[in-house]
């Protein structure tokens, strides 16, 4: 049997509709990624574009020091907390240790030395000093060369962070296109970056969208193919920077302002808050006990 908490989370996922959302889990016996696939294809829900939906609390930091440069995620519970002066110091904290330690992956952050105590110690503390529950989720620190600049760019109060890593830029280049990753959120440099799978998954889903898709039923072979093509090249270009057209201008593609500047991208790290965490909402509950009871 389907539960009321998967159904909730891949309605989470998608914005699809609770009987959509059940239908989907049961064609699929419970899988969610399979159920978000089934529903784009199904043309329910555009699941590609939310599945990226923020469901947590708390906030994204960059801080950067000479060469080196970190992007932190520290959870709450509440908005609210996320704004305490005790939060946003422990996170500064955070960010200025780990950069200096420069652990190998989250264990080992946690370990880290703080005067005395580890970091595990400094998040439990504020945890019950604050009162909510206080969480170190991930963090990324980037090395640039001498002759590499770093672009670094904050939204919304640290809602999301993005520190990209650009070679021959000046730093107005550099800003522009850290805001670009913010506000546009592509996964990857460029096309070349995208392993097959991803461009093989996303057409195997075009191509049922076009079989679930009445009006071009009578299309010739070739005319569908193209159509499949298309729309899987327009995904590509969607999550490629260099393929995304400029914030600024609207016009031009980001490739085409780098090459202006003779500049590239090397690398980029783009966080936001709570990408992929569900929150509870006690006002779903009602909500939730109706689906479960069809």
């Amino acid at each position: 049997m389907i539960s009321a908490k998967l159904v909730k989370e891949l309605r989470d996922l998608t914005g699809a509709g609770m009987m959509d959302c059940k239908k989907a889990l049961e064609a699929t016996e419970g899988d969610i990624q399979a159920s978000v696939d089934w529903l784009r294809e199904k043309g329910i829900s555009n699941a590609q574009k939310k599945s990226g939906r923020i469901a947590a609390e708390g906030t994204t930091k960059v801080t950067v020091k000479g060469n080196r440069g970190i992007v932190i995620e520290v959870n709450s519970e509440t908005d609210f907390v996320a704004k305490n002066v005790q939060f946003v110091e422990l996170v500064d904290t955070l960010s200025n240790v780990l950069l200096e330690a420069n652990p190998a992956d989250l264990d080992a952050a946690l370990a880290v030395d703080v005067n005395g105590q580890t970091v595990s110690d400094l998040v439990v503390a504020a945890t019950a000093t604050i009162g909510e529950k206080i969480t170190l989720r991930r963090f990324a620190i980037v090395e640039k060369s001498d002759d590499e600049v770093f672009g670094e760019y904050m939204h919304m109060g640290g809602k999301i962070s993005a520190l990209a890593v650009l070679k021959n830029a000046d730093e107005e280049l550099a800003k522009d296109m850290a805001m670009q990753i913010a506000s546009m959120s592509p996964q990857y440099v460029s096309q070349a970056e995208i392993p097959s799978e991803i461009i093989d998954h996303e057409t195997n889903i075009q191509v049922e969208i076009v079989k679930n898709d009445e009006s071009l039923s009578n299309k010739p072979e070739q005319v569908v193919e193209g159509i499949i093509k298309g729309r899987v090249s327009k995904s590509m270009q969607d999550i490629s920077l260099v393929d995304q057209i400029f914030f600024k201008d609207g016009k031009a593609k980001v490739s085409q302002v780098l090459k202006s500047a003779n500049a590239n991208v090397e690398s980029f790290i783009r966080f936001a808050v709570g990408e992929g965490i569900e929150k509870r909402e006690e006002d779903f509950a009602a909500e939730v006990a109706k689906a479960a009871q069809v």
